[in-house]
C-alpha cells in the first residue's frame, strides 16, 4: 500500500511495509505518553525546538525536494520552494508561540475579582495528509500543534511514504521527546479505528471530499473534533487593467501551480466581455508555452483528468491544447464555452487545465464565482479599489487575493468554507484549533 512509484516512469522503486494493529496502537501510546511533554514543557522550550527544526529543513532542504520530486512528480524548482516555506512555518511559530500562548486577561463586570483564558493542549491529534505538498502539508499541521503542547499520530499519504519517514526522523533530530510526532503507515480501517480510540483528542485532514466525509462521519459519532482542506475550485476574476500581460503572467503561475494540483490554485478564469477574446488568446499562448512537462501525481491523476476534460468537449466545450497524453503526463489545456450549467464546470480539475466563462459585468461574475460546491480561496484583477472591495466581500470563500497570486503566508490563515472544508490553519487562527481555552477565575 505504501510505495514510492515515480510518476515520471510508473516504476515502483520502494516499498514500505504496511503498519499492524499492534504498531498502530504502539503508535497512539507513544502520543498518548508524551503529552505529559506537552503539558509540563514550557512554550519556549517547545518554540526552540520548532526552530531547530525549522533549521534541520533548511539542512536538509535537497533531500526532501529531490524526495518530494520522486514521490509525485513536482518540479524541482517548486519542491525546494516548498521546503522553504516549511522553513517560515516552523520559524514563524517559534517566534509567535509564546505571543499566542500568553493568558489573555478579560474584563469582569460580573462581580469582584479577576479572570484568564489559559491556552492548553488536549493531548493526542490525528494528522492525514495529501500527497500534493507533501512536506508543507505536514508543517501547516504540526507546527502550531506541537508548539501549543499537542502530540501527533501522523498517517501520510501511501505515495509519500519516504518522505513521511524522513519528517518523524528530523522531528527526533529537533530534540522533541519519543512520542511527540508518531508517523505510522496505516490503512484506512485501522485509521478509523484510531479516529474512534478515547486517547485521540482531534482529527486534521486535508484531502479529497469523500475523504474528509468519512473522516468527520467518524469523528462526529465520537465527538472528535475535526479540521478539514478539502478539494477547491478557485475563481479568477478579471475586470479591468491596465497591463493585461502582467494579468495573463498571473493567471498562468495561479493555474500551474503544482502542475494545477493545488486545492487552492485558479482553476475557472472568469473575464468580463470587453477583455474576455485578448485574455482568452493571450493566457492559451502563455499557458501552454510556459507548461512546464512535469507529470501529474500518477497515472491514475492523469486518467481522471483525461475523463473530465474528454465530458467537458462532449458537453459543448473547446479545448485549446497541443502535445499528447502519456502516461502520467497531460499536456496543459484551456477550456471554453462552458457554462456554470455544465457537468465540468462545477468539478475540481486537478491538472494543468483551466476553464475559462465570459462574464457581461461585475455581477454575472460575482454570480458565476459563487456558482460552485466549493470555496476555498479566490483572486480578483480590477484596477477600481472600490470594486475590488466589494467584489471580494461579495465572494463565498475562505480566502481573496486581490491583484496578485502566490501571496500566501506563514502569518495568513488558510482554510474554505462550503465544500472545501471547516477550520483554518496558519496564521494565529491555525493554533486557536486544537486548544483548550480555559477559563480560570479568581473571585478573592
Amino acid at each position: 500500500m505504501y510505495a514510492v512509484t515515480d510518476p515520471a516512469s510508473g516504476q515502483t522503486v520502494q516499498t514500505y511495509p504496511t503498519a499492524t494493529d499492534a504498531e498502530v496502537s504502539a503508535a497512539v501510546e507513544a502520543a498518548h505518553a508524551a503529552t505529559a511533554w506537552g503539558r509540563s514543557s514550557s512554550v519556549s522550550e517547545r518554540a526552540a525546538l520548532l526552530r531547530r527544526l525549522g533549521d534541520l529543513h533548511a539542512e536538509h532542504r535537497a533531500d526532501l525536494a529531490v524526495g518530494i520530486v520522486r514521490e509525485m512528480g513536482k518540479p524541482l524548482d517548486e519542491a525546494e520552494g516548498e521546503i522553504d516555506f516549511c522553513i517560515d512555518i516552523y520559524h514563524y511559530y517559534a517566534d509567535h508561540a509564546e505571543e499566542f500562548l500568553a493568558d489573555e486577561e478579560l474584563p469582569v463586570t460580573s462581580g469582584p475579582g479577576r479572570a484568564v483564558i489559559r491556552r492548553s493542549p488536549v493531548g493526542v491529534l490525528l494528522g492525514i495528509m495529501p500527497w500534493n505538498f507533501p512536506a508543507y502539508q505536514v508543517a501547516r499541521f504540526a507546527a502550531p500543534n506541537l508548539a501549543l503542547g499537542n502530540t501527533i499520530v501522523l498517517k501520510h499519504a501511501p505515495q509519500c511514504p519516504a518522505t513521511a519517514a524522513l519528517l518523524e526522523r528530523l522531528v527526533a533530530e529537533a530534540g522533541f521527546p519519543v512520542g511527540a510526532y508518531v508517523n505510522v503507515y496505516a490503512t484506512n480501517e485501522q485509521i478509523a479505528g484510531v479516529i474512534a480510540d478515547p486517547r485521540v483528542h482531534g482529527v486534521s485532514l486535508t484531502g479529497s471530499e469523500r475523504a474528509g466525509a468519512a473522516v468527520a462521519e467518524i469523528a462526529g459519532r465520537h465527538l472528535k473534533k475535526v479540521v478539514l482542506e478539502l478539494g477547491g475550485s478557485d475563481p479568477f476574476i478579471l475586470l479591468s487593467t491596465d497591463n493585461l500581460d502582467s494579468v495573463v503572467d498571473a493567471a498562468v503561475s495561479a493555474r500551474l501551480d503544482n502542475t494545477g494540483q493545488a486545492c487552492n490554485a485558479a482553476k475557472r478564469f472568469i473575464v468580463v466581455d470587453g477583455l474576455y477574446d485578448s485574455f482568452v488568446e493571450k493566457f492559451t499562448a502563455a499557458l501552454l508555452d510556459r507548461q512546464s512537462g512535469a507529470p501529474l501525481s500518477s497515472v491514475a491523476a492523469a486518467d481522471t483528468l483525461e475523463r473530465q476534460v474528454a465530458a467537458a468537449v462532449a458537453e459543448g466545450a473547446t479545448l485549446h491544447t497541443q502535445g499528447e497524453r502519456h502516461g502520467a503526463h497531460v499536456p496543459a489545456g484551456v477550456l471554453t464555452g462552458l457554462t456554470t450549467e455544465r457537468t465540468t464546470a462545477r468539478q475540481e480539475l486537478f491538472g494543468p487545465v483551466a476553464m475559462v466563462f465570459r462574464a457581461a459585468d461585475e455581477a454575472e461574475a460575482l454570480r458565476i464565482a459563487n456558482d460552485t460546491p466549493y470555496g476555498l480561496g479566490s483572486y480578483v484583477f480590477t484596477t477600481d479599489p472600490a470594486q475590488a472591495a466589494r467584489v471580494a466581500d461579495g465572494i463565498e470563500a475562505g480566502m481573496v487575493f486581490v491583484n496578485g497570486v502566490g501571496a500566501e503566508g506563514a502569518e495568513l490563515p488558510f482554510g474554505g468554507i462550503k465544500r472545501s472544508g471547516f477550520g483554518r490553519e496558519l496564521g494565529r487562527p491555525g493554533i486557536e484549533e486544537f486548544v483548550n481555552k480555559k477559563l480560570i477565575r479568581t473571585v478573592a
